[in-house]
């Protein structure tokens, strides 16, 4: 039996679902179960609740007709709302998939699209040094108006759970600011160390917007980071001592203290925004 993890004491139960205890792969354990296990809404009452896969394969179709896959997962009761989640340049892989997964199991409907499949259908891959040299190769093919387009039809996918947020990691982040300048249905957004957004800082978010960048980050400035907030006084925007891609838990850069912070700021930032 793993020991418990002394989780931070912001959403304990919602950061702990999160953390992945170190040496314990695709493991997390809470200080204490949730206090809504078995109760209307809440988490189902069997043990190793938090293993459960609660998602699915899904087809979406953006406004120019084109299709494209994405994962779905759904809470076990009744959803607060529902939540967009963009994927880093490895695609809808096991960790953006595991993420949604976190954030059904918080009760929200969540839908990540796969917003490379005009690029590379179904591509997904890991973080091996090979595999991250392959995923920059799609950087500059980024076409941001179609991944506009292919966000709206995951919007649209899941505004029946509710108010709609969203929430994009590495280059996710970037399209979380964008969505949020350019796009409607939305209640509010959440950026994870994107890349694109100081040279977008110019645009101006329609909805609330919290934005997380690491200190550390060798591939974002803190030059860009001061843009942001110069030009973005609108946006609330955090800095951790970390680099990039520290909330991801399969990879290197993890930095749990950072991301449990941040966890914790962007589960209340969805507790106000979307329910």
């Amino acid at each position: 039996m793993l020991p418990p993890f002394q989780s931070a004491n912001i959403n304990e139960g919602g950061v702990g679902l999160f953390v992945k205890r170190r040496h314990f792969v695709s493991t997390v354990a809470f200080a204490g179960p949730p206090p809504n296990i078995g109760a209307p809404g809440g988490m189902p009452a069997f043990s190793d609740w938090w293993r459960s896969k609660l998602g699915t394969q899904i087809s979406l179709t953006a406004s120019d007709g084109f299709k494209l896959g994405g994962y779905r997962a759904d809470p076990p009761g009744s959803p607060k709302g529902g939540l967009v989640v963009i994927q880093e340049i490895f695609g809808v892989n096991h960790h953006i998939r595991s993420v949604c997964d976190r954030f059904a199991a918080l009760g929200y409907a969540s839908v990540a699209p796969a917003v490379f499949d005009r690029m590379s259908p179904n591509f997904e891959c890991g973080y091996s040094p090979a595999e991250v040299e392959n995923a920059r190769t799609f950087i500059p093919k980024i076409d941001w108006a179609a991944m506009m387009r292919d966000t709206a039809a995951a919007i649209d996918a899941v505004k029946g759970a509710g108010p709609v947020g969203i929430v994009g990691y590495c280059m996710g982040g970037s399209v979380a600011f964008l969505a949020a300048c350019n796009l409607d249905g939305l209640s509010c957004a959440i950026g994870y160390y994107g890349g694109a957004i100081a040279r977008n800082a110019d645009k101006k978010p329609k909805v609330a917007t919290l934005l997380h960048f690491g200190d550390q980050d060798h591939s974002i400035p803190l030059s860009d980071v001061e843009i942001v907030k110069q030009k973005r006084p609108d946006v609330e925007v955090h800095v951790y001592y970390a680099g990039h891609g520290f909330s991801c838990d399969e990879r290197g850069s993890y930095n749990e203290a950072a991301h449990k912070e941040a966890l914790g700021r962007t589960l209340a930032w969805l507790t106000k925004y979307v329910g």
